[in-house]
């Protein structure tokens, strides 16, 4: 089994896409901010500049991206059933550009969520970029910033 590198005995996180500087990965937390119609202009600039083959999403981003539309099937039934349609076209969009969660990052998932105090997702991310040498690309920089992993807020 690989050590894990010691930067990962820092301590947070979010939802993702990916962006890798020179070929690399970024798992984006900005995946859902991209669909809204009052879309951030500086997000829409920065996503506009990249090469979608530098664009990546963590398979983590379309779990929690899962949850929020069952949790939206009884009070907006509507917006769920768009929201569902918008992710199928995502992963397909995507579809060879979506980060795994792989044996190695549930091993640097376990230490951060034990350095960090937390199980959430975000730090399911942060595991991934690590693992993939990505960059997190989210507005919520703060909850990456512990877990010593590159984050990109474009916002």
């Amino acid at each position: 089994m690989e050590k894990i590198p010691a930067k990962l005995h820092r301590a947070g996180t979010r939802r993702s896409y990916a962006h890798k500087e020179g070929g690399g990965r970024t798992p984006v937390t900005v995946i859902s901010a991209a669909r809204r119609p009052e879309r951030n202009d500086k997000l829409a600039i920065w996503l506009y500049a990249q090469r979608e083959d530098d664009l990546f999403l963590s398979v983590i981003s379309i779990g929690e991206i899962a949850r929020g539309t069952r949790q939206q099937e009884k009070p907006n039934p509507d917006f769920a059933a768009d929201l569902r349609d918008w992710l199928n076209r995502t992963e397909t969009l995507f579809q060879d550009r979506i980060l795994p969660f792989t044996s190695r990052d549930a091993q640097i998932w376990g230490v951060l969520s034990a350095d960090i105090g937390h199980a959430g997702a975000d730090l399911m991310i942060a595991a991934t970029a690590l693992s993939h040498q990505a960059t997190v690309v989210t507005r919520n920089v703060a909850d990456f910033e512990p877990t010593g992993a590159d984050v990109l807020n474009p916002f």
